[in-house]
């Protein structure tokens, strides 16, 4: 496996003095192998998505780093989904020029405004498949692969992803596992994980504290899961994820590729990612030793 950072992981430190060029050199600066774009509809002035994807890749090129993925917004459970759909393709045409073979996409985050179906998440399933496959089936049209992650809690649970993946049907789809997200609905996040080891495409590396929600609020950072648990994200590795169980399954399952730092804690930024990523290093080469 290879270390990558998401450019998410800064999102604290973007304004005027950081920007995602800064992200890739510090991305470059922890020795890793890849970087990992976060963009969606809005670039900086003076740019398109297309130029700006372009620009980003060409920089992280000129350091020797690889862009093994393009990870953009997106919600199917809308009025009008087909909209949707049409809206991705540029972000799937982006990526094709770039030529970043793997793209990741939202599914669904609520019941929208003025939903009057059945409120349960197979009705959420039945709804989105269709374009869901619809988008993987234009992305192979250009070489790039689709794929999903688990989070957005009505489409976070590793049996609800199940159903999902077995509704749309595309082999040009697969999972962004995100090792600590299946915690925000109460899962134990090993055995969600080792649910779908086979249809992994790309992996972020998350740690969170958890506590009980019988225990008194924490305070500050720490939000609630859907049975109302309290759970706080942190550096990778310090957290009560199992991480290096799950990265020794992921490994043991044939995955062979990129595993993303997503921080999104409290801490010092520059430090946590700076712990994180060194984390990630050991622990890949421990298990390429193995």
């Amino acid at each position: 496996m290879k270390s990558c950072i998401s450019t998410y992981s800064f999102y604290r430190l973007y304004g005027e003095n950081f920007t995602l060029f800064d992200a890739i050199e510090q991305t470059k600066k922890l020795g890793c192998d890849g970087v990992e774009f976060v963009l969606n509809d809005n670039p900086p002035a003076g740019y398109t998505v297309r130029d700006y994807a372009l620009a980003l890749t060409e920089r992280a090129h000129s350091l020797g780093l690889e862009v093994p993925i393009y990870t953009t917004d997106a919600n199917f459970f809308t009025p009008d989904p087909a909209s949707e759909a049409e809206r991705l393709k540029k972000h799937i045409d982006a990526a094709a020029e770039c030529g970043i073979k793997l793209l990741r996409h939202d599914v669904a985050w609520s019941y929208y405004d003025g939903y009057e179906g059945v409120k349960t998440y197979k009705a959420v399933i039945d709804y989105v498949a269709p374009y869901i496959s619809e988008v993987a089936d234009y992305a192979k049209s250009v070489g790039v692969k689709t794929c999903s992650e688990n989070h957005g809690r009505l489409m976070q649970d590793s049996g609800r992803m199940l159903e999902l993946f077995y509704k749309v049907n595309n082999p040009n789809y697969g999972l962004l596992c995100d090792m600590a997200n299946f915690g925000g609905v109460d899962e134990d996040t090993s055995v969600a994980v080792s649910a779908l080891l086979d249809l992994i495409v790309h992996v972020h590396a998350k740690d969170v504290f958890v506590r009980s929600g019988m225990s008194y609020d924490p305070g500050e950072g720490f939000s609630r899961s859907r049975g109302g648990n309290f759970r706080r994200s942190t550096i990778f590795g310090h957290g009560d994820i199992p991480t290096f169980q799950i990265l020794s399954a992921i490994k043991a399952s044939g995955y062979n590729g990129y595993v993303s730092l997503e921080f999104e804690g409290i801490e010092d930024v520059m430090q946590a990612v700076s712990i994180g990523t060194r984390n990630i290093q050991r622990m890949i080469k421990d298990l390429d030793a193995k």
